[in-house]
């Protein structure tokens, strides 16, 4: 049985690249202040060492991206990673660049034990994301950051007990129409187990929710399997990193665990 890995790493970088001269921007997962391994993709594939593939779904810079790959990831994990190019990362959402990830992982479903999504300008504790990939369910998680209107993802727990969404892509008010008992900061880190349940709310989205973000794939899958079948875990150290002064948190991190 095979283990999967999705990376999502298409976008523009708009707030990262903000104010910056247009030879200076650079695609977000790899930008570096010092060592060029110092990168969120460099340090998420060095996690993700126990996947037999990792699909890295890039549009933003590709060439970039791909001499990166070709240059710097270590031969032990270049063979694992299958490169999948988004050629609509400028006029559609997260949720296209997913599917062309699980598009390519589930051209033969057969023999997959999981799929692991993670967006690409995340930072997590390396403790944390072993949990996700140890569990024998689905997963979904959540982090320690106040619940923010204008960044975060919220997750919540409907009246029927069901895992639900709520995002606003424009950043500005949420707005959440439903009883809930719980709710959480998406830690925006999944991880699939049912492959036929997982396909079908991949067909659906690019028949119908095209111009959505990732999250109109996820929730279609949820829909489909038991709630028994979901487990909802932490993220203790999670950064997303929006803008330059977040990968410089990030990198003071790296540094004390280099100490």
């Amino acid at each position: 049985m095979s283990r999967i890995a999705v990376i999502t790493v298409a976008g523009i970088s708009s707030r990262f690249n903000r104010n910056i001269d247009e030879e200076d921007k650079v695609l977000k997962c790899l930008y570096t202040e010092g060592d060029a391994k110092d990168t969120l993709l460099y340090r998420m594939i060095q996690k993700l060492s126990y996947a037999d593939q990792i699909i890295v779904v890039g549009g933003y810079k590709f060439d970039d991206l791909r001499r990166y790959v070709d240059s710097l990831i270590t031969d032990e994990f270049r063979q694992k990673i299958t490169l999948v190019y988004n050629d609509h990362y400028e006029d559609l959402s997260s949720g296209y660049s997913l599917y062309l990830g699980l598009e390519k992982v589930l051209e033969d479903s057969k023999g997959i034990e999981d799929v692991l999504f993670v967006e690409g300008d995340l930072e997590i504790d390396k403790d944390s994301l072993d949990a996700v990939i140890a569990a024998n369910t689905s997963v979904l998680t959540y982090n320690y950051e106040p619940i923010k209107a204008d960044k975060a993802v919220v997750l919540y727990v409907d009246e029927e007990g069901r895992y639900r969404y709520a995002f606003n892509s424009s950043h500005g008010l949420l707005t959440i129409n439903s009883p809930f008992s719980a709710i959480y900061n998406s830690g925006q880190t999944w991880k699939f187990t049912d492959m036929n349940a997982l396909k079908a709310a991949n067909d659906l989205f690019v028949s119908e929710h095209r111009e959505e973000t990732n999250l109109a794939i996820i929730q279609e899958y949820l829909n489909r399997i038991p709630i028994d079948d979901v487990s909802i875990l932490p993220l203790r150290s999670w950064t997303n990193c929006n803008i330059r002064e977040d990968y410089k948190i990030i990198k003071e991190r790296w540094n004390d665990e280099n100490a």
